[in-house]
This record gives C-alpha cells, sequence and structure tokens, in this order.
C-alpha cells in the first residue's frame, strides 16, 4: 500500500505537468513572446522526450528495479521544473520541458512494472486503471487551483513551488518506493536496449494494437493539455476563471473515466470496450467540427465526453500485456507506453501547425478548430478500423 501511495502522488504530478500548459499558456504567450505553434511545441517536447526515454526506462526497470529508476529519473524533473521557473525564451522552456518529460517517463511505468509482475493479466487493468483514475486528481488541479495560484502569486513563483513537491516526491520515492522479488528462473535481460525492442516488434499479435495505441491517447491529451483553452477563449470568449472550470471538468472527466471503464472492460473485455470508447469519441470530434462554433455548452460537453470516454490507456496495455511474457514486461509495456506518448507528441506537434497553418491561410479561429477537430476524429477512426482487426486478449490466453 505505502508503495502504490507513492507511486499515485508521483503520478498525480505527471498528470497536473501534462495538462498545466493550456492554463497558463496566456502568461507565457506574454512573458515570452510564444505563438500557438510554440506552445504545441512545448507540450510537444514533454511528450516526445517522455516517449524516448521509455527505452532506458525499460531496460532500467527489468535491470534496476522501480525505485532506483523512478528516483533517478525523477531528478531531472526537479532540474526541469526550476529551469522552466528561471526561463526567459522559448528554448529554455522547450530544454525545461523537456527535462520534466524525462522525469516523469518511469512512473506510470514502474506502476505497471508491479502491477504485472504481482498480478494477472486481468487483475493487470483493475490496478493499472485504479492508478491512472486515482491519479488524474492531478489533471484538475492543473484547472481552476492552478489559476487560482497563477493570479495570487504569478506563474514563476507557482513554478518554483512545484519544483519543490517535486524534490519531496523524489525523496519519499528513493526511501518508500519497494521492488518486487526477484522473478524465478528469469533470463537475462537483453544486453542492448534494442534487443528488447525487437522482441516486442517481433509480436504479429500487437501489430494492429500499435496504432490505436500511438493516437487514441494522444488525441485526448491534446484536447485537455493544449487546445482547450484556445479554443473556448477564441472561439467562445471565455475568459481565464471560466477556461479553468471547463479545463478541470474535462480533467476530472478523464479521471472518473479510467474508472469507469473498469466495468465495461471486465463484461466486454479489452478489444470491444476499446473499440466502443473509441468510436464514441470520433463521434464527439465530429459533433465539435460540426456544431461546436454554435454552441460554449455543447462544446464544454463534448469535451467531457472525449476525456470521459478517451483514455482507454490501461485497457489498451492490458491488451497488449496478455502478449508479453513474464521476462519481457519492463521492455513490453514501456515499448506501448512510447507508443502512447510518442504519438501525443507528434499530435502535439501536428495539431500546432496545423492551426497555424490555417490561420496564415486567413482561416477565422472557429473555422480552423473545425478542421482540427475533424484531423482528430479522422485520424482516430482510421485507427480503430485496423484495430478492430486486431486479436482480441483471449487468444494469448488459448495459446498458452
Amino acid at each position: 500500500m505505502t508503495s502504490f501511495l507513492v507511486l499515485l502522488l508521483a503520478y498525480m504530478l505527471s498528470q497536473f505537468f501534462r495538462a498545466f500548459l493550456a492554463v497558463i499558456s496566456g502568461d507565457l504567450i506574454r512573458d515570452l513572446g510564444l505563438d500557438q505553434g510554440q506552445l504545441g511545441s512545448l507540450q510537444a517536447a514533454w511528450l516526445i522526450a517522455f516517449a524516448l526515454s521509455q527505452f532506458p526506462v525499460g531496460y532500467a526497470l527489468d535491470r534496476l528495479g522501480p525505485r532506483r529508476t523512478l528516483a533517478g529519473f525523477l531528478l531531472a524533473a526537479v532540474a526541469g521544473t526550476a529551469l522552466f521557473g528561471l526561463a526567459q525564451s522559448y528554448m529554455a522552456a522547450l530544454v525545461a520541458l523537456a527535462l520534466i518529460g524525462i522525469g516523469c517517463a518511469p512512473i506510470l511505468m514502474s506502476g505497471f512494472y508491479l502491477a504485472a509482475r504481482l498480478y494477472s493479466p486481468q487483475h493487470f487493468a483493475t490496478m493499472s486503471s485504479l492508478l491512472i483514475g486515482l491519479g488524474s486528481i492531478g489533471d484538475p488541479l492543473s484547472g481552476a487551483p492552478l489559476a487560482f495560484f497563477l493570479a495570487s502569486f504569478g506563474w514563476r513563483a507557482t513554478v518554483f513551488g512545484l519544483a519543490g513537491i517535486v524534490a519531496l516526491t523524489t525523496l519519499l520515492v528513493a526511501l518508500l518506493l519497494k521492488d518486487p522479488p526477484p522473478l524465478a528462473g528469469a533470463t537475462q535481460a537483453p544486453a542492448t536496449l534494442w534487443g528488447g525492442i525487437r522482441q516486442i516488434l517481433a509480436k504479429r499479435e500487437l501489430w494492429l494494437i500499435f496504432p490505436i495505441t500511438f493516437v487514441s491517447y494522444g488525441v485526448t491529451i491534446a484536447m485537455r493539455g493544449l487546445w482547450i483553452a484556445p479554443y473556448l477563449q477564441q472561439v467562445h470568449g471565455f475568459d481565464l476563471a471560466s477556461t479553468s472550470y471547463a479545463a478541470m471538468a474535462m480533467g476530472a472527466a478523464i479521471g472518473g473515466g479510467a474508472l469507469l471503464v473498469l466495468p465495461i472492460y471486465r463484461r466486454l473485455q479489452a478489444k470491444r470496450t476499446v473499440a466502443a470508447y473509441a468510436a464514441l469519441v470520433v463521434l464527439a470530434f465530429i459533433g465539435l467540427s460540426l456544431w461546436g462554433r454554435d454552441s460554449a455548452r455543447l462544446s464544454v460537453a463534448l469535451f467531457i465526453a472525449i476525456g470521459l470516454f478517451g483514455i482507454t490507456y490501461a485497457v489498451v496495455m492490458a491488451h497488449a500485456r496478455a502478449f508479453m511474457t513474464a521476462q519481457e514486461i519492463g521492455r513490453g509495456v514501456t515499448f506501448m507506453n512510447f507508443l502512447f506518448m510518442g504519438g501525443a507528441g507528434v499530435v502535439q506537434f501536428v495539431s500546432g501547425r496545423l492551426v497555424n497553418g490555417l490561420a496564415a491561410r486567413g482561416f477565422d479561429p472557429p473555422t480552423s478548430f473545425a478542421w482540427l477537430f475533424a484531423f482528430m476524429g479522422a485520424a482516430l477512426a482510421v485507427t480503430l478500423a485496423l484495430y478492430l482487426a486486431a486479436p482480441a486478449e483471449r487468444a494469448a490466453s488459448a495459446r498458452r
């Protein structure tokens, strides 16, 4: 239980950092002179650094265990948060966000590693969803509560306070997180990072799971972490307070959805659950694209729906986990996480360039965002079509 609580605190911070730019964006535009494309690149830097770090994270989890891996990486987050508070330019902020992404990279994977080592594949999704659902409290904390501190103390002082919280979390991980017992009869981990990656890429059962992994999380976190605030402010005239409440509502929906998916998963199993949820998110994006500009209430409701049905992270991971051996868990779940976060980074980057490009061609904000939402929905729909041909997780059980 102590290890779970420590991981929960760390994951709350990770969720906070994934989403806080949506509320702090106005301050960064004012003080650092950023445009929408650069804001998208900041979020992309966090996600891409996070994603690329999954390769050494998986290797370290298999070799060193979660305690030393997580404590070591979190030191980068401490440095990145402090640098972000000091940033005077776009490049400094970009480096800072990348360091924070590196530091947060092992948090959820350490929890997944422990759950995969200690529980069956069926219970893996339950424990992982509990960590994601409860840890997602960090997301709404980056809404109205963050806006309060920004208004009271300014964004730099607030970020320095966050650096202190990250440092405290690092200390708690080093002192309290417990490694799982050694794996009896385990073969030695591959001598190179590439050897572990090849093992996962060789599994044909995963090939049709990879595309939806790359896109499904990315389109949801792009809405919450980047676009909800500019859209509501530019299209519907929301002020900072109204924007922060809408962002907090979507964040709460993300956390609630991660928990509410559990009974659906137990009834339908992974593949049908993911497919049903992805279809609902596609419909929400279509609604935003076609009718979002006409109603602020409808737009907020559809953002909440995307949050509620868009986080099937743990269920997709459980689907892939069913095709991994015990010796492949560390490398396998971190490679999947690389796809989740790498896809999110690519979606953030491409979406920022798309909105900038449309604005440069003279499109007004409602039209630009309508095309953005259409792009998100179409990308998810294509990967859903591929995912429908993937083998169900019971195929792995029948094979063993």
